[in-house]
């Protein structure tokens, strides 16, 4: 009698899990569809005609409610030529989108060559101002960009790289936040793997790069993608770094002219937008998950 009661308490347990378990991935579900559906119809959208595209947009900012802007799910016609305007037509946006590229490209080869060598310093090495230079690092993280704005714009005046693409990059490549992640981690990496390697002869730079780098690869991942994210949209350093050079600007920031009078391509220019950021994060989700399990764990 008492083994019976015990199985059917266990039975309603489970039941009872089951559908806890439905319920929430059906509401998980629906959050993650509603997350998706302005990337949906951004994708849907760029195979709008130009005409159709403009047409739809002259119904923005309008209250009435018998000219709302209802959403579409299908084209009148399906049609390539907003993609047509923007790679063959006019370039005026692909050209955007490479300054975009430019940026996080030489952005990422900045970082990846000076803040894995930071992290490892301040991390291993015992030297006079360490920790001041550490505090200091903890203190521009948490700084806004509002705060740094203005001495960043007289530091490059008086350098002469504002208005160049410099003024751009080189701020960025020294980012205190995943200086600060990338020592976190190393911290907790046990000093046995690299007195290890120094015992079987490797210097400090080659126990770096064939020990430490491939055991960091998780959180090097995680910070790769981070940052490509950061810098695939900036907005506030280009406004305030290239306020006489629009030619330089990226994509992320001329967006809103682009819709403000519609040329019927924006939606194709935000899809060819997307996809790079869509890519990096697939490359890197397992990097991305580990990065900040292990994170959490340290």
């Amino acid at each position: 009698m008492q083994n019976s009661q015990i199985r059917l308490s266990r039975a309603r347990r489970r039941q009872r899990r089951r559908k806890a378990h439905i319920v929430s991935r059906t509401l998980l579900t629906l959050v993650a569809l509603l997350i998706l559906l302005p990337v949906f119809l951004t994708a849907l959208y760029s195979f709008f005609s130009p005409q159709e595209i403009q047409a739809f947009m002259e119904t923005r900012g309008n209250y009435d409610a018998q000219a709302w802007m209802d959403i579409k799910l299908a084209p009148q016609v399906f049609s390539l030529s907003q993609y047509y305007n923007i790679l063959i037509e006019d370039v005026s946006v692909l050209r955007l989108l490479v300054n975009s590229a430019m940026y996080t490209a030489a952005i990422l080869v900045g970082q990846a060559l000076v803040i894995p060598l930071m992290a490892y310093a301040l991390s291993r090495f015992k030297f006079p101002g360490r920790d001041g230079i550490f505090f200091m690092i903890i203190m521009l993280m948490l700084l806004p960009f509002q705060v740094t704005m203005v001495p960043n714009v007289l530091t490059l005046r008086r350098l002469g790289l504002l208005n160049t693409v410099w003024s751009i990059i080189l701020p960025t490549v020294f980012s205190p936040f995943y200086i600060f992640l990338l020592r976190q981690f190393m911290v907790g990496l046990p000093k046995e793997l690299i007195e290890a390697a120094q015992i079987d002869g490797s210097g400090t730079f080659r126990s770096f790069i064939h020990v430490v780098i491939p055991v960091c690869r998780p959180i090097l991942g995680a910070a790769a993608a981070l940052s490509f994210a950061d810098c695939w949209n900036l907005v506030e350093q280009p406004l305030t770094y290239l306020t006489q050079r629009a030619d330089l600007m990226p994509l992320s920031v001329m967006f809103n002219q682009l819709t403000e009078n519609s040329s019927g391509v924006e939606f194709a220019g935000a899809a060819l937008y997307i996809l790079p950021a869509l890519f990096i994060y697939l490359y890197f989700q397992q990097d991305i998950l580990m990065g900040v399990q292990l994170t959490e764990l340290k």
